[in-house]
């Protein structure tokens, strides 16, 4: 097993991206990350897609062939990913790490080029802006990690989350005082706590949530995962009653049972697995 993660800050006199390359691999398995993280949600901030994502969608989609999407993001993770990251899972070869090691090279490329023709701000307010922004992808980072539980077997709970917090994502103890749920307050659970869910809204992505020229469609794809969905929706009536998951046939009746009025229906939406 070999893991590289590897993060790159602009200063934050600067709104830019960050530079992330996260790759895990196996003999048999690999997963990649790679991409110049938003410090603005690019699902709802064209802006920003314009000013630094359009004119770099050509260089997405050279790789584009060679490492498919990589199954479901979370809504919550996707906020932080740009419409040029790759995502994949695939089978471990020499061929595709060579190829991998090409596309870092790239997008670091394109990263400081970019960096070196950004123009600094001077408004102080955009600068805490970009701070805050910077610090809350550390804080969902080092909270949110999919490899902390892996560290936490090798070296245990202590001293994974000193590695995590400082040197994997150092800096989330310096660059503000905001914790994890003063960001993500949705997943505060009854007792303080935590939630350790990846995902509180229960929305994913299992396609490319951005078309070819960086627009994002993911509302479409979720509307078209949900439609399906809906298709597959299990009917109940009072559970007193009706025994749960009951399927309505084309009669309007579940097998076993007799029919039930529509008036009593009650619809439980059943997601595509893993949501």
């Amino acid at each position: 097993m070999q893991v590289f993660d590897f993060a790159a800050f602009p200063e934050p006199t600067l709104d830019y991206p960050i530079f992330c390359a996260n790759f895990f691999t196996t003999s048999t398995l690999s997963i990649v990350v790679l991409d110049l993280n938003p410090l603005h949600d690019v699902t709802l901030q064209r802006d920003y897609i314009e000013k630094y994502y359009r004119s770099l969608m050509l260089l997405y989609q050279k790789y584009a062939e060679f490492f498919p999407w990589g199954d479901k993001i979370t809504s919550e993770s996707l906020k932080f990913f740009s419409p040029i990251v790759i995502w994949s899972k695939y089978s471990s070869s020499l061929e595709k790490h060579e190829t991998l090691y090409a596309a870092f090279k790239d997008y670091f490329k394109a990263w400081l080029v970019v960096m070196e023709q950004a123009v600094e701000v001077t408004d102080k307010f955009q600068t805490v802006r970009n701070t805050e922004a910077q610090h809350k992808y550390l804080t969902w980072r080092a909270e949110k990690d999919p490899g902390h539980p892996l560290l936490k077997r090798l070296m245990g709970e202590n001293l994974a989350r000193e590695m995590v917090r400082r040197f994997l994502f150092e800096g989330v103890d310096s660059l503000g005082t905001k914790s994890f749920l003063d960001y993500f307050p949705e997943y505060l659970c009854e007792d303080g706590s935590v939630n350790r869910k990846r995902s509180i809204a229960g929305k994913g992505y299992r396609t490319r949530p951005w078309d070819a020229e960086g627009n994002f469609i993911g509302h479409a794809i979720l509307f078209l995962s949900l439609s399906h969905a809906s298709s597959t929706a299990n009917i109940l009536q009072d559970e007193s009653t009706v025994r749960p998951h009951s399927v309505l046939t084309s009669d309007d009746t579940v097998p076993g049972d007799r029919a039930i009025p529509p008036q009593m229906w009650r619809f439980q939406v059943i997601p595509p697995p893993g949501w």
